[in-house]
C-alpha cells in the first residue's frame, strides 16, 4: 500500500512538474501574409519560403493569408515587364501555400500570436499603392485593420525586404531596417529606405543577415533581397527575424 502511495505521488508530481513546460513550449500561432506569387507582382516566392521553413523547424502553428482581390498587374517574370490579363491575389499566393492559403478577411487577430510579411513587390502593389503613389501613398484596408490590430495587442511583428514600409506608415515613430540606406551594388534599393524617414520613422542600417528589433512596438525587421547578397545569407537573415519574432510572441 505503502509503494502504491509513492508511486502515485510521484507520478502527481511529475505531471505536475511537467505541466509549466507544456505551457512554455505550446507552439506559437503565426499569422503569414502573401501578396501573391513572384517578386515583380507578388511575394518573393524565397522570402516566403524561407519564412516558413524557418517556422516550421521552430514548430510553430502557421497559417497563411492573403488579399480576395486582383492584383495591381500582371508582370512577365522572364522580361519584368507588364503583361496582359488579370490574376488574383488570393489565387496566386496559393502556388505558395500548396492551395492553404485563406482570405484575408477571415482572420482574427485574437487567434495568432505574431504576424509576419515577406517582401516582394506585391507588398507596394497589392497590400499598398505605394508602388504607384510613394510617400502619399495608403495601405490596404485589410492589412492596416491587422497590423494595427497586432500593434495594440502587443503582439510582434515580423517584417522583410520592402514590408517595414508599411509599419513605417501605420506606426509613426517605429525603427525598421530595409539594409542600408546608402545606394551602391551591394544595396541597389537602397532609396527606398528614405520613405521611412519621411513618414516619421527611423531606419536603422543592418547587414542582410542581421535584424532590428524595436522593443518598443514590437516589431522584427531585416533586409532580406533589399541587399544583392546570395540567398544563403538572405535565408540567414530570415531566420533570425522569426527567432527573434517568435522571442517577442
Amino acid at each position: 500500500q505503502v509503494e502504491r502511495f509513492s508511486v502515485h505521488w510521484c507520478q502527481h508530481c511529475c505531471l505536475a512538474a511537467a505541466a509549466p513546460l507544456r505551457l512554455t513550449c505550446m507552439a506559437k500561432r503565426v499569422a503569414v501574409i502573401l501578396s501573391g506569387c513572384g517578386v515583380y507582382d507578388g511575394t518573393e516566392v524565397n522570402e516566403a519560403s524561407a519564412i516558413l521553413v524557418h517556422l516550421s523547424r521552430a514548430g510553430a502553428k502557421v497559417q497563411m493569408f492573403a488579399p480576395n482581390a486582383d492584383q495591381m498587374h500582371v508582370v512577365n517574370h522572364c522580361d519584368g515587364k507588364p503583361a496582359e490579363g488579370k490574376r488574383n491575389i488570393l489565387q496566386e499566393s496559393a502556388r505558395i501555400g500548396r492551395g492553404e492559403v485563406t482570405d484575408l478577411a477571415k482572420l482574427d487577430d485574437t487567434q495568432f500570436d505574431a504576424v509576419i510579411l515577406p517582401g516582394g513587390f506585391g507588398v507596394g502593389k497589392n497590400l499598398s499603392d505605394w508602388a504607384v503613389k510613394s510617400k502619399g501613398f495608403s495601405v490596404q484596408p485589410q492589412v492596416e485593420k491587422l497590423i494595427k490590430a497586432f500593434h495594440r495587442a502587443g503582439k510582434p511583428l515580423g517584417m522583410c525586404c520592402i514590408a517595414p514600409i508599411l509599419a513605417a506608415k501605420l506606426l509613426p515613430g517605429c525603427e525598421v531596417t530595409m539594409g542600408h540606406d546608402q545606394q551602391c551594388d551591394k544595396w541597389p534599393y537602397a532609396q527606398s529606405t528614405g520613405i521611412v524617414k519621411e513618414m516619421g520613422g527611423k531606419h536603422v542600417n543592418k547587414e542582410v543577415e542581421e535584424v532590428h528589433v524595436d522593443a518598443k512596438n514590437k516589431i522584427v525587421t531585416t533586409c532580406a533581397f533589399m541587399c544583392n547578397a546570395p540567398i544563403h545569407k538572405v535565408f540567414d537573415g530570415i531566420g533570425l527575424m522569426v527567432q527573434e519574432t517568435l522571442k517577442l510572441a
